[in-house]
Order: C-alpha cells, then structure tokens, then sequence
C-alpha cells in the first residue's frame, strides 16, 4: 500500500492536466476520472520505517481527503482456496475461510488482551497447530512435505507446497534443514562486498569497516554473504530481471544446475512453467546508516 501523499499527488497532477480540458473538472477528485484502488488494509499497510501505529495508520489512503470521495466494494471470496473434490474438503475449506474473515475483521474471541496495546492474543483452532517439543522444524516439514525422499525430484511437488514464515528469524533454520535432506553435492556461493562512501570529502573511514565486517550485516532487504544450494532445490527469485520471460520478484523456481558464476533454474508455475534461466551475479546496493558516521554508506553487494 502506498503513502497517502502519493495518490494526493496523482490527484493534483490529474486536475492540473484536466483543466486545459474544461476549467471546472480541476474541482473534482481525479479531474472527473474514474480510479481504482485494490488492496486489503488487513494485510497491505504503508511501509514507513521506524514508525510507530499514528504514523502508520496517518498514512493510510482512508485517512486522506480522497477517502469521502471512494465508494467501498467488499470482496468476500478467498481465492487462494479453491473448492475441494469432496464436500467433506468444502466444509473445511469454508471453515477456514470464515475463520481468517474473523480474524481480519476482529471477531475472534480473544484470550487476552492488554489497555493501551494493540496486540490481541486470540487461540488458533486445533486443526491449524503442530504441537512438537524435540523437533519442531524437522515435524513441520514432515507434515507439508510427506514422502519427501521419494518425490523431492518432482517440481509439481515442491510447486503445490511451501512453508510460509511470519519473520526471517527462523527462515535459515527451515531452509538448511531441508537443504540436508536433499541428495547431491553442495554449492556454495558467497557474495562479493564494498562499502561505497558517498561524503564529499575522502577520508581513511572505510578502513574501518574490513570485508569480515560488511559480510556479517544481514540486512532485510538481501540474502546473506553465503548462499548454499543444491541441484533441486527450490528457489524463489528477489528481483524483476525479466518480466516478459517470467523472471520478476517471487517467481519460484528449481535448480538445475550451478555454474560457477551462474545459478540454472527452471520455473516451476505459471504460464512459463517448464522454462529455464540462467541466473546470474546481481548488484544490489541498499543504503544502511553505520554507527558514528553521518554520511549515509552503501553496502555494495555482488551475488
């Protein structure tokens, strides 16, 4: 979900363009043009860093002055839940579907909850829990993908199935377990990092920062200095490098093969699915604050 200051602008720029048509469009939202928004504010809120609940909620597009202009439409259909091939499977699935409306909507029954604090606890239903003590990751992944050692070979397999994670905290842990559960040898490509300074004087400060120390920053918005693969794994891609062909930002994939500068995958779903790629050593330059530096550094990271 965008800012709020975002549509406004496209809202003045629509005016601004329409009034060369006809004066009196220019007092009306959009100049008189029809748009539609799309999203869910239960899921899609405006990203704004280290920002508190009033900041984020202050840049929601139903607290611009646009807002009294929409007109609401409710979509009440899940379509990631398909009807299943009994009406056993259809009654569960419906019960799942109403059950995550009513967490959505606040109707869950609460089993606690605090004054002045957002965060409402509330029981999942028993069907929806693994209860594990020993191995809680190795049981999860039991139960998501079973038969593992007779049908890892299948992309049809890995393609109807994934595990999806709240947080990052726990995605290494899922992702080398069933790494090792995978037949093959092992590669592993580690990335090449440098600190670019963007002060306008030069100074011995990058000196600071050894390549030991930029290869442990584990920032949200790329992977880790080493990335270890295998052939068959599942992948999922982070960047659009080619729309047309199918390889944008979440198209998931299986290796192939490992090159020594290069990762051949193969799409698993979608209209391009059975298609291979090459995929190469991507530049990825995010901007970091270092601590004691008021220049804002950029770590410059090859994969």
């Amino acid at each position: 979900m965008q800012h709020r200051y975002a549509f406004e602008c496209v809202d003045r720029s629509i005016r601004d363009i329409m009034s060369a048509v006809n004066p009196e469009k220019a007092q009306k939202p959009f100049g008189g043009i029809t748009v539609v928004f799309g999203g869910d504010f239960r899921q899609i809120l405006p990203v704004i860093p280290k920002a508190g609940r009033p900041d984020i909620v202050g840049a929601s597009l139903n607290n611009s002055r646009l807002w009294e202009h929409c007109k609401v439409f409710l979509l009440f259909r899940n379509m990631r839940l398909h009807a299943g091939n009994t009406d056993e499977q259809n009654r569960l699935i419906k019960e799942f579907s109403d059950w995550q409306l009513k967490v959505g909507d606040g109707k869950v029954d609460p089993i606690s909850f605090k004054e002045h604090v957002s965060e409402v606890l509330f029981r999942l239903p028993q069907q929806h829990v693994i209860h594990s003590e020993d191995k809680p990751i190795q049981d999860l992944i039991d139960v998501v993908y079973p038969d593992f050692a007779n049908r890892c070979s299948s992309s049809e397999y890995f393609s109807s199935r994934a595990i999806l994670t709240p947080t990052n905290a726990v995605v290494d842990d899922i992702n080398y377990a069933i790494l090792d559960k995978l037949p093959g040898e092992t590669y592993t490509y580690l990335s090449q990092d440098s600190l670019e300074d963007q002060g306008v004087e030069e100074n011995d400060f990058d000196e600071s920062f050894p390549i030991e120390y930029l290869n442990s920053l584990n920032l949200p918005c790329i992977p880790k200095h080493e990335l270890r693969v295998k052939v068959g794994t599942p992948v999922m891609l982070m960047r659009n490098l080619n729309q047309i062909n199918g390889l944008c930002n979440g198209t998931r994939m299986i290796v192939t093969g490992c090159k020594k500068n290069t990762i051949e995958c193969e799409i698993m779903s979608g209209s391009h699915a059975g298609k291979k790629h090459l995929i190469p050593r991507i530049e990825m330059i995010p901007r970091i604050k270092l601590k004691n530096n008021k220049d804002t550094k950029r770590k410059k990271k090859h994969l």
